[in-house]
């Protein structure tokens, strides 16, 4: 049983050496030319000193070369923390130091890192033997950084052992297979970007690199000229592609699987994907640390469309209390997950470790109500519930509502301060046509109790999202506080 990934790339690279395992662009590597690569990336590195356990930080872009140093780094026995490639100077010296990376790769027009090797991709070419080792599958393999991370850097550092677990229910509930050609079209930074492709790599299946920028119609476009039969799409990307004009068949056909996941997804656009985009359209809920938690397939019920579907493979999942008792079917709760996949906790912070890990179960920070049938059910994070006059918010319930307007593309709500009530939810929306707030505002009176009712509706261009395609509702907040200044 393979149990790290370097046997995994060694094993199809023997087993089907030219088949095709990276495409970017006009490149494209076979599994046995993609071996003989990391080898010599690997050998590199074992040169300038890195050693099994030592912190090497990949801050490459979004290529070939970025998904080869991640392989390198494990062939070497080393650890691998993703800086991304977008962060702000201070932002990726912040994850070095916090995790201890002695060596970083970046890209050339990047600032140094102070770490004891600073390095671009061309300081690791040329011709090197790489020194063979076995790697113990429990020993470490990733710093999986929470995407966004903005203030104190946070993530569990994974095995080996449990990150090729975590690609079981990418086999087993999702459906990938060795004949996969699948298109990675977020940042390599992003967990699902940088886990499906290795979940791919491990199976033998071609990966297509189409990082953004780029329109809707171009990416259907590559989709269909690469014979693209797997991808995954945050719903940022959705709905995008379903405010294309509407075709006669799916937008995209080749598609063996759509999946989303990254943020929520509302349940008229499952609806819309499914008879838009493709019927083979899944939605995913998973977090950066905890991996897979829940899916929702298409042959799912349409009444089931709202939530986020049943437990992946090797999950599972319960909602309970403040003191960790479970809740009745139906009842919002903090959701927790437990599966072989899942770490301690965070890496040099027991503070945030305490809070999220506990009794063998990870929180991953979200409220939700399982249904008689099993079914999974976000109400939002737990820190972004609202209290307004003693009654709880849940601002996805108001989300949802706004993006049922039909000239509603996108919406996020906040909480506010409120001298009597205590808080109070106010909505951004991005619009895909012209709409007064007023007009909002009464679309949800129809269909929220009056104290869910945002007090306030800002339209504007697009919302603020970070490189995971996540709505930035911090940005929100310091514009809402910026508004409320005097001479504002």
């Amino acid at each position: 049983m393979i149990l790290n990934f370097s046997d995994a790339l060694r094993h199809s690279a023997q087993r089907k050496p030219s088949h095709p395992a990276l495409i970017h662009g006009e490149r494209t590597l076979s599994y046995a030319e993609l071996d003989r690569w990391v080898d010599r990336l690997a050998g590199r590195l074992q040169a300038l000193g890195a050693e099994p356990g030592m912190v090497i930080a990949n801050g490459l872009g979004d290529t070939l070369e970025h998904v080869a140093l991640i392989l390198a780094i494990c062939r070497v026995g080393a650890v691998l923390v993703v800086l991304d490639v977008r962060w702000t100077a201070d932002e990726k010296r912040r994850a070095a130091a916090h995790f201890g990376a002695r060596m970083a790769v970046l890209e050339p027009a990047a600032d140094p890192l102070p770490v004891q090797r600073c390095l671009t991709i061309k300081d690791l070419e040329g011709d090197y033997a790489f020194r063979q080792h076995a790697i113990d599958p429990d020993t470490a393999f990733v710093m999986s950084l929470s995407s966004g991370t903005t203030g104190r850097p946070k993530g569990p550092r994974l095995t080996h052992r449990q990150f090729v677990t975590r690609s079981f229910p990418h086999w087993v509930s999702i459906g990938f297979n060795e004949h996969d050609r699948h298109m990675v079209a977020t940042p390599m930074y992003f967990g699902g970007g940088r886990g499906f492709t290795l979940s791919h790599i491990l199976l033998g299946a071609t990966v297509v690199l189409y990082p953004p920028p780029y329109s809707a119609e171009e990416l259907v476009e590559a989709v269909a000229r690469h014979g693209i039969t797997s991808i995954f799409l945050v719903p940022t990307l959705l709905r995008r592609l379903l405010a294309l004009p509407p075709r006669e068949e799916v937008l995209m056909p080749s598609l063996r699987i759509l999946l989303s996941g990254g943020s929520l997804l509302h349940a008229n656009e499952r609806n819309a994907a499914l008879e838009r985009l493709s019927p083979r359209f899944m939605n995913l809920y998973s977090s950066t640390e905890g991996g897979g938690v829940s899916l929702l397939r298409p042959e799912h019920p349409l009444d089931r469309a709202g939530s986020v579907g049943l437990p992946v493979f090797m999950n599972a999942v319960q909602v309970v209390d403040e003191h960790g008792q479970r809740v009745a079917a139906g009842v919002i709760g903090r959701i927790r997950q437990r599966a072989p996949w899942i770490p301690d906790g965070f890496f040099n912070d027991p503070e945030a470790s305490a809070e999220a890990f506990r009794d063998g179960w990870y929180y991953p920070g979200d409220l939700g109500a399982l249904d008689e049938s099993g079914f999974l059910s976000i109400a939002g994070r737990s820190k972004d519930m609202l209290i307004r006059g003693g009654v709880n918010i849940y601002p996805n319930e108001i989300e949802a509502v706004l993006c049922e307007h039909p000239a509603v593309l996108d919406a996020a709500v906040i909480g506010r301060p409120h001298a009597v009530l205590g808080e109070e939810p106010v909505a951004f929306v991005a619009a895909r046509t012209m709409v007064e707030a007023a007009e909002l505002i009464g679309h949800c009176r129809k269909l929220l109790a009056p104290y869910k009712v945002p007090a306030a509706i800002h339209i504007i261009d697009e919302l603020p999202k970070n490189s995971a395609g996540k709505v930035a509702k911090v940005q929100l907040l310091q514009t809402l506080v910026a508004a409320s200044r005097p001479g504002s």
